[in-house]
């Protein structure tokens, strides 16, 4: 019977990412936080973002404290020219190719529907449909560099 660590080296070897690149959209907390950790355990570089820059560089803090390879920026991706200056910032460090993009951000306003505002719908729309279109667009060029490109797309209750 194989050990535990057999397990887990074997586990490691099947789903390698080494040497690939990896951005994860929303990467602070719950799933994106987990595909995050998983990813870099698994020897992907990895960048990600979030709006929160305190809670961004906390993560950033116990991510290095694990060894992990990650990277970071503060944007909102509810903005058109966050998530192009994301794809360029990516670009630029990984040198134009990038193996997976995680589309990964959502909010939800919790109120009844008809209270929500013209601009609170919009949010919702820009941030968790509209940034997954939009950076699929902006990573096309890198996966394609990478030959070899992956698009994951999460969603959850709260994003419906």
């Amino acid at each position: 019977m194989a050990s535990q660590e057999d397990t887990r080296y074997s586990r490691k070897q099947r789903w390698s990412r080494q040497g690939m690149i990896a951005l994860v959209t929303g990467g602070t907390k719950g799933i994106g936080y987990a595909i995050v950790e998983e990813l870099a355990e698994l020897g992907a570089n990895v960048y990600t973002c979030a709006r929160n820059e305190a809670q961004l560089n906390e993560c950033l803090h116990e991510w290095e404290k694990k060894g992990f390879r990650v990277s970071s920026s503060v944007c909102d991706l509810a903005s058109e020219a966050d998530q192009t200056e994301l794809a360029n910032k990516v670009s630029s460090l990984v040198n134009g190719k990038l193996n997976i993009l995680i589309n990964n951000v959502g909010n939800n306003i919790w109120k009844p529907t008809m209270e929500l505002t013209a601009g609170d719908f919009s949010f919702l729309m820009k941030t968790n449909l509209e940034s997954a279109y939009h950076m699929c667009q902006l990573a096309h060029p890198l996966l394609k560099a990478s030959g070899a490109g992956s698009i994951v797309f999460i969603s959850s209750v709260a994003g419906v």
